[in-house]
């Protein structure tokens, strides 16, 4: 546990988080939308600082990433907590999790960068859950892998807020976001914000920062033509058309068990519209 970042007392008793787009105003004694934030004494605390509940060494290709550091293999690692509850959540287990018992073991952000290098991996990802609810131990630790020469990649729902951003960017050299569908969709399956989304995936791009997005299709919720269309034409005009689309197909998981698996002539269709906006390098994902 440490102090939180970005957060400011309003008032005696109550604090404003600005660490994503919720900007969860939380009482004493109080958590946000996360779960892994609390108020105590009107000082915000990270109460998910330095505990490690996954820890791999996978290829890179499997965050998805396929334009950097191609056919190398990442450290990754994560925090439970997550800021968005998407009903079809395949790592509901770590991102929903409400027991601190069982939320990991303690690493340090120096272990974590002395096993990637002797892993003899390139790179650090922060994935599994959402680094943005553990940021304060992903900044430490992306901080001493770019002083140790590694390259810092954040696999995201991409909710964060501006002051966050402002932090992470100058140590992040890759990210992939999910974009979950368009504002209908965010709005009754995520409990998330499409606008906060884009705005953050064009400062990330304008920042220099390796850019790929994945869409998981699911049948009936974000499979629509209008709505695939509407996704693609924004990467193709606002993120450029040679940015890497990853469409995953959707398997039954999370709270959405009931549901299908995405038919594969639903994914080659969803790759002919984003092809029709001018898009130049769609990955068809879980086929």
């Amino acid at each position: 546990m440490r102090e939180a970042m970005c957060y400011e007392a309003i008032n005696s008793q109550t604090v404003i988080c600005h660490l994503c787009a919720h900007q969860c105003q939380i009482s004493d004694g109080k958590r946000g939308r996360c779960n892994v934030r609390e108020n105590r004494g009107n000082m915000l605390f990270s109460l998910n600082y330095g505990y490690a509940i996954a820890s791999h060494v996978d290829p890179i290709e499997k965050k998805p990433i396929i334009r950097f550091l191609s056919n190398t293999s990442t450290y990754s690692f994560a925090a439970v907590g997550c800021n968005l509850t998407c009903q079809w959540c395949q790592n509901w287990e770590i991102s929903q999790n409400q027991n601190r018992d069982e939320w990991g073991y303690p690493v340090s952000p120096e272990t974590h960068v002395r096993r990637a290098i002797d892993y003899r991996c390139p790179s650090i990802s922060y994935t599994y859950s959402e680094p943005t609810v553990f940021a304060e131990y992903a900044l430490d630790t992306m901080i001493l892998a770019r002083e140790a020469g590694l390259k810092n990649i954040w696999v995201s729902n991409g909710m964060m807020g501006p002051q966050l951003l402002d932090l992470i960017m100058p140590v992040l050299d890759a990210v992939n976001i999910d974009l979950k569908g368009t504002k209908s969709t965010y709005h009754h399956w995520c409990k998330g914000d499409y606008d906060c989304v884009c705005r953050n995936l064009v400062r990330l791009k304008e920042a220099g920062v390796h850019v790929e997005v994945t869409t998981l299709i699911i049948p009936s919720i974000n499979d629509h033509p209008d709505e695939i269309s509407t996704m693609a034409r924004f990467i193709a005009d606002s993120l450029g058309p040679e940015t890497p689309w990853h469409l995953s197909r959707f398997f039954p998981a999370g709270k959405l068990y009931h549901y299908p698996i995405t038919p594969i002539d639903t994914l080659f269709a969803a790759r002919k519209i984003g092809l029709e906006h001018g898009l130049k390098d769609i990955i068809l994902g879980n086929v």
